[in-house]
C-alpha cells in the first residue's frame, strides 16, 4: 500500500498521522488507552468494534445490559464543540441525521492478526508504565517514516514492536522522565527506520 492509497480515507477527512493511524487500527489502540484513563477502566472493559458507516462514534453498555450510544453525522466538528461548550448543547455547524433514510449499520470485530497494532495498545496499557509513552513515540515515528518513502505499510507494526522489545518499561516520576523516555524511544526508533532503509539500498 502506498501512502497516497493509505491517506484515502473512505469517511473521514483528518490529518495525515491520524489517517494512517485508521489505517492500521492504532487509532482506536490510542482510544483504548484514553478510555482507560478517563474513566478508570482495565483494558479488557474496552473493546473496538469495526463501524464502516463511521455514524455511532461511542457505546457504553451498563450493568443491566442496556446501551447507550453517541451517533451523529461523520463530522469532529460537533464533538469538539460540545467538549469546549459543555455541558451547555449548542447548534453545531453540521448536518443532522435524517432518520427517514434508509440505512444500515454494521458493527464487525476487529481482526487482530491483521491489525497487530491495535493489539500492541491493549499490552502496553496492561504492562502500564512508560509503555504507552514509547508506543506514542514509536507510531509516530513509523507513520512519518512511512508517509516519506523510507519504510513500506507493513514496516509501520514492525518498527513499532521492536522499538518496543527494545524499550525497557519503566515507572517515570516526573515529566523530564517522561520526556526523556520520550527521546531515547525516539533515537531507536530512527535506527530502525535507517537500519531497514540501508537494507533495501545496499
Amino acid at each position: 500500500m502506498t501512502p497516497e492509497q493509505a491517506l484515502k480515507h473512505p469517511t473521514w477527512r483528518m490529518g495525515d498521522r491520524i489517517t494512517i493511524d485508521c489505517a492500521t487500527l492504532m487509532n482506536k489502540g490510542f482510544e483504548v488507552i484514553e478510555a482507560c484513563w478517563l474513566f478508570d477502566f482495565a483494558p479488557s472493559q474496552v473493546q473496538v468494534v469495526v463501524h464502516p458507516q463511521s455514524s455511532v462514534h461511542a457505546m457504553i453498555e451498563y450493568a443491566d445490559g442496556s446501551v447507550l450510544a453517541q451517533v451523529s453525522v461523520t463530522d469532529m466538528r460537533m464533538p469538539i464543540q460540545y467538549a469546549l461548550t459543555y455541558p451547555d448543547r449548542l447548534e453545531a455547524p453540521v448536518p443532522k441525521i435524517d432518520w427517514a433514510e434508509a440505512r444500515k449499520w454494521e458493527f464487525l470485530p476487529p481482526d487482530l492478526a491483521k491489525f497487530p497494532l491495535l493489539g500492541l495498545a491493549y499490552e502496553c496499557q496492561e504492562a502500564g508504565g512508560s509503555a504507552t509513552c514509547t508506543l506514542n513515540v514509536e507510531d509516530e515515528i513509523a507513520v512519518e517514516s512511512f508517509l516519506q518513502g523510507k519504510i513500506g505499510f507493513l514496516s509501520i507494526c514492525e518498527v513499532v514492536r521492536e522499538t518496543l522489545d527494545r524499550t525497557p518499561v519503566r515507572e517515570p516520576h516526573s515529566i523530564e522522565e517522561v520526556l526523556e523516555i520520550d527521546r531515547e524511544s525516539r533515537v531507536t526508533a530512527r535506527e530502525l527506520v535507517q537500519g531497514r532503509v540501508n537494507a533495501v539500498t545496499a
